[in-house]
């Protein structure tokens, strides 16, 4: 299917039509498969024949989730798992060593922070964390233990973008491997892989799926790469469901336009917000203001659909904001068609101390913005009519 254009993939890629010749993808629930002998049976098992064996090492519906998000994503292979997360954890259990270090850039996932300091080091390894754009930084942490970079572009909730090509430079110099998170961007507006990267972290938690409705994470790669993965899916099991890899396909077939459209969207709201009294900053690439607008406009086809603003007063203000909202739900995930609105300080980053969130920039003043598909004028009414809680 490389041949055709990424809407046309989006629908089409990895089609295999069963003999029930259904034209919508088939659901394979089913935990295991049956044979026609033993010998038949030996032979997949053994990996002499091909074929499924148990839904934690292969499934069709997942398979083909996993074909069709590696054909958008410029590359070779993809494996799925159960969330963000535990794409995450695929990452690091099956990559690194006792004595390998990871050079990450600080202003990530509250809980990637906590994975790599809580969970990672207790393995030996060492974790050292840099500011996201700050090129000599990254340049003197990477050294030859370095096993692996991670990043995310754009970065939640912040909008920090990071030039892929020149970190993937440094990585490579040093023999080591990247990994970009674009979970905000998404196949549709970003492919890191063509831009250096050796690894791209999908949460499709969040705009792959695009309502809320399931859990699944992906990690994309080269095929090798990839068959490291493969082997620590099957021994330590975070797979994902058939079910939730049928759901996430019917995402992917909307991914392009949704992106589209959660993009204009954002654009409109952040100009308005730019624009408010009430407002200190706003954090949103798409911005002519924004300081990394002219890197994500070289990097990115758009820019997305989530924003944060910063209000005065700290705390006691951002909850006023937020608990006036009337038409934004309350809630700490992303990349729904509604409109979601957090406070990062005390959600998605309140495990954070104190100390790196302020490394991480996350302030008590900050909203993070979440921007769906309900009509503009609605979405900006309803914004305004919050900050008009402020004196």
């Amino acid at each position: 299917m490389s041949d055709y254009k990424d809407a046309t993939n989006a629908i089409r890629a990895g089609i295999r039509q069963t003999q029930e010749q259904e034209n919508s993808e088939a659901i394979f629930m089913t935990s295991s498969f049956a044979y026609a002998s033993a010998e038949e049976a030996a032979g997949k098992f053994s990996g002499d024949e091909e074929g499924n064996v148990y839904s934690r090492f292969t499934n069709p519906t997942v398979e083909l989730f996993e074909k069709r998000l590696a054909t958008l994503e410029k590359a070779e292979a993809a494996i799925a798992t159960s969330s963000g997360m535990a794409a995450l954890m695929t990452l690091a259990y099956s990559l690194l060593s006792a004595g390998d270090r990871v050079v990450c850039s600080r202003n990530i996932f509250g809980s990637t922070v906590k994975f790599f300091n809580a969970y990672t080091v207790k393995f030996g390894v060492e974790v050292v964390f840099v500011d996201a754009t700050d090129y000599v930084a990254w340049e003197e942490a990477i050294n030859g233990k370095t096993r692996l970079c991670y990043f995310e572009t754009p970065s939640n909730p912040l909008y920090e973008v990071v030039d892929v090509a020149r970190v993937a430079e440094l990585a490579h110099a040093k023999g080591a491997l990247l990994c970009v998170d674009t979970v905000l961007a998404t196949p549709a507006l970003q492919n890191p892989i063509t831009q250096g990267a050796d690894i791209v972290m999908q949460s499709a938690t969040k705009f792959i799926d695009g309502q809320g409705r399931c859990l699944g994470g992906a990690l994309i790669s080269r095929q090798e790469i990839v068959d490291v993965f493969t082997a620590f899916m099957r021994s330590a099991g975070p797979c994902m469901s058939p079910f939730n890899a049928w759901v996430l396909l019917n995402g992917l077939e909307t991914l392009s336009l949704r992106m589209t459209a959660h993009s204009s969207n954002a654009m409109k709201l952040a100009t308005f917000l730019e624009g408010h009294s009430k407002v200190q900053k706003v954090n949103y690439g798409g911005l002519p203001s924004h300081k990394y607008h002219e890197l994500a406009k070289q990097q990115q086809k758009d820019f997305g659909g989530l924003l944060s603003f910063e209000v005065e007063g700290g705390r006691e203000a951002a909850w006023k904001v937020i608990n006036a909202a009337k038409l934004m739900s309350i809630t700490g995930n992303l990349g729904d068609t509604k409109t979601l609105v957090t406070h990062p300080a005390t959600t998605t980053h309140g495990r954070l101390s104190d100390e790196e969130k302020a490394k991480a920039g996350i302030t008590e003043g900050l909203i993070r913005v979440s921007v769906g598909l309900e009509d503009i004028e609605d979405i900006i009414a309803d914004v305004e009519g919050a900050l008009a809680q402020l004196n």
